[in-house]
């Protein structure tokens, strides 16, 4: 009941409102029996539109990395999605702004301790990394997407799956052969509810 509770101020919420170019539309989902959770940036255009977390280009590549189907990815009770900003931000530069930090200092705190089932869970670009890891983080997003062994089994730090991203895919081919067979391991055990996987070495 706590949980509903909060996903419901959470989705109410209107701190930010000012700033939002579209206007407010908290993106999250969370259950107590969720074993994965992804903690990915914030919402883009086309998942503000439709209230669906990865409901995207980004979002396809993200399950094809997990080897997941729809359903199973958007099973609430086994997948939490919770990105670190809950609204669409805006633009900036040649991109989307920053993820607002409002959420990450009202929300977060209160969300992440009720999801105790929670045994991966995969940061999605700088934003997560830097506030997951903190000062174990890398001196880049490269480094510490490299350095997954000192985080795992529970923290695995990727990169955003985002199409503008396909050069750093081609460039870093060590992603593909040794972070993502351990991710797709972990994933699967989890939601089959078998122990995770040890980290590769």
């Amino acid at each position: 009941m706590a949980l509903h509770a909060l996903l419901d101020s959470i989705r109410a919420c209107r701190l930010c409102e000012a700033h939002l170019p579209l206007g407010p539309r908290p993106v999250v989902r969370a259950s107590t029996t969720a074993r994965l959770l992804i903690v990915g940036q914030a919402p883009g255009t086309r998942v503000h539109a439709s209230g669906i977390p990865w409901d995207d280009a980004s979002g396809r590549r993200l399950r094809d990395w997990l080897q997941l189907a729809p359903d199973t990815f958007y099973d609430e009770s086994r997948v939490a999605i919770v990105p670190m900003g809950f609204c669409y931000p805006g633009k900036a530069g040649s991109g989307d702004a920053p993820p607002r930090t409002e959420c990450r200092a009202t929300w977060h705190p209160q969300l992440l301790p009720l999801l105790p089932g929670v045994g991966l869970t995969l940061l999605i670009g700088q934003y997560a990394q830097a506030y997951f890891l903190g000062e174990r983080r890398k001196a880049t997003l490269t480094d510490t997407v490299r350095a997954w062994r000192d985080y795992a089994p529970t923290l695995v730090p990727l990169p955003h799956p985002s199409p503008r991203n396909v050069g750093w895919f081609k460039a870093n081919p060590w992603f593909d052969a040794d972070v993502l067979p351990f991710v797709r391991e972990c994933v699967a055990a989890l939601l089959d509810g078998r122990p995770s996987a040890s980290p590769l070495r």
